[in-house]
């Protein structure tokens, strides 16, 4: 029954995610040259409210929590399970005062309206997985600009997305490169459950009723013991929140 309604709301929210898309590529172009860093990120995070709430149009659920007393003068390094692309919108715009920038695939940087040009202009990192050197540079680059401008990134350490919801092991490289540049930089896990559900028989038709959630958990400090370890609990622990639902 959830897949049959799924055909005939989908649509609706499908379209609202696109039209959004379209509507806000000109917008940005336009913030980013005329108004600078800070009107182009306020054109990213109203787009991102309209990406985000455009799948409850399909009768989903979007919960946001953060129960955390996170700082906002310190750079941070968002760190999330993946589930689908879905996943992005909400911690962009729920995240948004902690001005956190995605590590992304350098593809994603040409072809897609709006995520193409936030990805050349916002100030993350774009990285060509066949390329480590490049890779590396990019990151090396990008804890700069954090360091500099106490942003914070995210990343999915798991390197790509899980379709059962079950959590794949985390990659650490990653962060040990940004902490490097930016060493003071506070690790932040985020458990995202049932991102999957609302992609499981594609992107038509999406999911119905589908109950979405992201929660921040507790910080780790990044010099409170070997990354590796830390990682590697940061890991257990979002196993443990998404796995248990």
């Amino acid at each position: 029954m959830k897949k049959l309604l799924g055909y005939i709301v989908s649509p609706f929210a499908l379209l609202a995610f696109f039209l959004s898309l379209l509507i806000f590529h000109p917008i940005q172009w336009m913030c980013y040259n005329w108004g600078g860093y800070k009107a182009h990120k306020r054109s990213v995070d109203i787009l991102n409210f309209f990406l985000t709430y455009s799948v409850t149009l399909a009768f989903n659920s979007i919960r946001f929590v953060n129960n955390q007393n996170l700082p906002t003068g310190r750079p941070m390094i968002f760190i999330a399970n993946h589930q689908s692309l879905f996943d992005i919108p909400p911690m962009i715009y729920f995240l948004r005062k902690y001005h956190a920038k995605f590590i992304s695939k350098a593809e994603l940087t040409k072809g897609i309206p709006s995520i193409s040009y936030n990805l050349r202009v916002g100030g993350g990192a774009n990285i060509d997985r066949k390329d480590p050197r490049q890779s590396i540079t990019e990151l090396v680059k990008f804890g700069t600009r954090m360091k500099e401008n106490n942003w914070s990134a995210m990343i999915f350490p798991e390197g790509t997305r899980s379709k059962d919801g079950k959590v794949r092991p985390f990659q650490s490289a990653g962060v040990v490169t940004l902490l490097k540049k930016c060493p003071d930089a506070l690790l932040v896990p985020i458990a995202i459950t049932n991102s999957w559900k609302l992609v499981q028989y594609g992107m038509y038709p999406l999911n119905t009723f589908t109950k979405l959630t992201w929660e921040v958990l507790e910080p780790v400090e990044p010099s409170s013991g070997l990354i590796d370890e830390l990682i590697k609990g940061i890991e257990d622990r979002i196993r443990e929140k998404v796995e248990q639902k």
